[in-house]
């Protein structure tokens, strides 16, 4: 096992060879992997982030844009043959067609490469004529990003800690009622196993519909073609002793070995350990809107998430003796048109109170971090409306459900995040002093100024963070 993983590194790190000296000397290529764990919007962030760079009209933010050093942004083959393409003409297409809905989420891998012909600054704009940079964007689901922590569980760690977390969920009793049943020194059963795994499965889906974030082994969620492989058909059960060969609890043990070899390694090795950058992206919103205890689980979540990336700085020398790192991480509160504008700062210092941890460690190994709240689309607008002698800040837009135009005040968040992450961390039941509102709106439709991308918030401040730099 130490052998093929002393091996696996060696490849990865001379296939990467090639690619760092000709993006050094040549063509520099850009990975941004995009995440955020389900209803976080990185189809749409995706989405309006190329059309926003093809159409520069709204991105002031982005300086090589208002400078006018883009002479030209291009879309390309992705250079990966064997991943999917992001199919970005279709989701622009569900965004601002005649009757714009928002896209299908993330459900597997998949790849853009958009090309920029950019005009260098400074001392050298006299001496140098245009370089292409290719900006290579990977999509990819945020609960398989999760699954990266599992590499470092035994079996028996991993059961442990997901049966202890989750007993007391009502969405978990009957999966627990069957825990109880087995005995997992009892010889291998294979429908008991089916079972096991199918009723691990429907809890997962559930947790997640009820806001709940730890919901690995991700591909449980979305199986894709590993649906009813051994690999997918493994369950959390309780063991007090080691177990003897051919019982339940040893191919428990062996199917979750082979989840992390089969399925989590591959995707590590193949997409994630090539990022160089990322963002991250959070519906900070709808945690609050639920309570505490999802407030705590997506804290928690952040700080798994950052455990899994490589962060540091990525000079040209180290990339080739080490591999990329992941040198800037964006922490992205999204839905932020769903606030008025005066509340957006509190948005972000809640965005940067509960990233504070993974953030301060990714510092430390010498990556740059920086949080803010956006809407990749922006679908209200703003008003002021008067209720009982003071005027409420609102956003007014199309209901997602009915279509109907409707005005929305969520409630004022507070100040000092502290008020939200200290009830959150002691496990309170629900906030004590106010109750924070969400509604779901449509996109609006769209009658796009040539030059112009989709109306949004603050997506050229995130992109002049994330790319900025290598224009």
């Amino acid at each position: 096992m130490v052998i093929s993983s002393i091996a696996d590194t060696l490849v990865r790190s001379a296939e990467s060879v090639g690619d760092t000296i000709s993006g050094a000397l040549f063509e520099p290529v850009i990975r941004l992997g995009v995440t955020g764990l389900a209803r976080s919007g990185k189809t749409v962030f995706i989405t309006s982030l190329v059309a926003n760079l093809l159409d520069r009209g709204r991105m002031p933010g982005l300086v090589a844009a208002q400078e006018g050093r883009i002479e030209v942004a291009y879309l390309q083959p992705q250079p990966d043959d064997t991943v999917p393409r992001f199919d970005y003409e279709a989701h622009l297409g569900a965004l601002t067609g005649t009757a714009p809905h928002w896209p299908d989420s993330t459900r597997a891998v998949s790849e853009l490469r958009l090309s920029l012909r950019v005009r260098p600054s400074g001392l050298l704009s006299g001496l140098q004529g245009p370089r292409t940079v290719h900006l290579d964007i990977v999509d990819y689901p945020g609960e398989w990003l999760l699954d990266l922590a599992l590499l470092d569980k035994s079996y028996d760690d991993w059961s442990k800690e997901v049966l202890g977390r989750i007993a007391g969920r009502e969405t978990a009793q009957a999966f627990m009622g069957r825990v109880r049943e087995v005995d997992p020194t009892s010889a291998h059963d294979e429908a008991q196993a089916q079972d096991l795994a199918k009723s691990f499965a429907a809890y997962l889906k559930a947790a997640r519909a009820q806001g709940y974030y730890d919901c690995t082994p991700g591909r449980f969620l979305l199986p894709g073609d590993l649906a009813g492989s051994p690999a997918l058909t493994f369950a959390p059960i309780p063991v007090e002793a080691p177990s003897r060969r051919r019982s339940l609890h040893r191919e428990m043990e062996r199917r979750f070995e082979a989840y992390k070899s089969r399925v989590v390694k591959p995707f590590f090795r193949d997409h994630f350990s090539r990022i160089d950058r990322q963002v991250v992206l959070v519906d900070a919103l709808g945690a609050i809107h639920k309570g505490p205890k999802a407030v705590e689980d997506m804290r928690r979540a952040m700080a798994d998430i950052l455990a899994a990336f490589r962060p540091g700085r990525n000079a040209w020398l180290s990339q080739l003796l080490l591999g990329k790192r992941v040198e800037k991480i964006l922490f992205a509160a999204t839905k932020a048109d769903h606030l008025h504008h005066l509340q957006h700062p509190r948005l972000t210092a809640i965005m940067e109170a509960l990233t504070r941890e993974a953030r301060d460690r990714a510092r430390f190994a010498g990556a740059e971090t920086a949080a803010l709240s956006l809407a990749a689309l922006r679908a209200t607008t703003e008003e002021m409306r008067a209720h009982d002698g003071q005027d409420l800040p609102c956003v007014r837009g199309s209901l997602l459900e009915s279509g109907k135009q409707a005005a929305f005040y969520p409630g004022t968040l507070p100040e000092d995040p502290s008020q939200l992450l200290g009830p959150a961390r002691n496990g309170a039941e629900g906030w004590l002093d106010a109750d924070y509102g969400f509604m779901a709106f449509a996109p609006a439709s769209l009658t796009l100024a040539p030059g112009d991308g989709p109306p949004h918030i603050r997506l050229d401040r995130a992109t002049q963070f994330l790319i900025g730099d290598r224009l």
